[in-house]
């Protein structure tokens, strides 16, 4: 860990990481890099960069991706990986983590979220605003559990999917990769096939 923190995208979901930084005190100096010129100092934080420039900070400052798109954050993050960049995890204080929680590099925990024992989240993640993870529950790289989503035990949530805002998922549940399920939607059985859910209970739509 280094004491400089490069944050990658100074919009909406790059200005929340910074604020979770902020309030973890672990780093003595923030800064944001961002392709849009006309983004300047947001929440006081300077913009030092495009996101093409992280790589030359490298060796200064942990450096976390804070896009809300899932593949282009995965993009961005493996390209960091191959080249050794220290990638921090970001946990809001007041979100509740459980024993034998595991939050893998370059995952944010928003605040008041609450992940439940033994539950395990992939590299790269995205648990929003008090969105409830409950226990056993493997959710891969690259998920985003959008505000206020519920999801009951012993889930597994595929690789670069996105649940939407107040979406709930029962208990004993499988959704594949890349699936996007729908702000509010109920997931009641196991979804297998690649697409969009929406719906109570939930069913694909695309």
């Amino acid at each position: 860990m280094k004491n400089k923190l490069l944050v990658i995208g100074a919009s909406g979901h790059g200005k929340v990481a910074a604020d979770i930084a902020l309030k973890m005190n672990k780093w003595h100096s923030i800064n944001f890099l961002d392709d849009d010129l006309s983004i300047d100092s947001p929440m006081g934080i300077e913009v030092i960069g495009k996101s093409v420039d992280a790589f030359t900070y490298l060796n200064d400052y942990d450096i976390f991706v804070g896009i809300g798109n899932n593949a282009i954050r995965e993009e961005i993050q493996r390209k960091l990986e191959v080249l050794g960049a220290s990638i921090p995890t970001l946990i809001h204080p007041t979100a509740v983590i459980g024993e034998q929680v595991e939050v893998s590099l370059g995952t944010i925990v928003m605040a008041g979220a609450v992940i439940n024992c033994c539950t395990k989240i992939g590299k790269g993640c995205i648990i929003n605003t008090g969105a409830t993870v409950d226990h056993d529950t493997l959710i891969e790289d690259y998920v985003h559990i959008s505000p206020g989503a519920h999801l009951a035990g012993t889930l597994k949530i595929g690789h670069g999917s996105w649940l939407g805002i107040g979406s709930v998922v029962i208990n004993n549940i499988n959704i594949t990769s890349k699936c996007k399920v729908g702000a509010g939607a109920v997931v009641v059985k196991d979804i297998t096939e690649t697409g969009t859910y929406v719906g109570v209970p939930a069913r694909r739509v695309v």
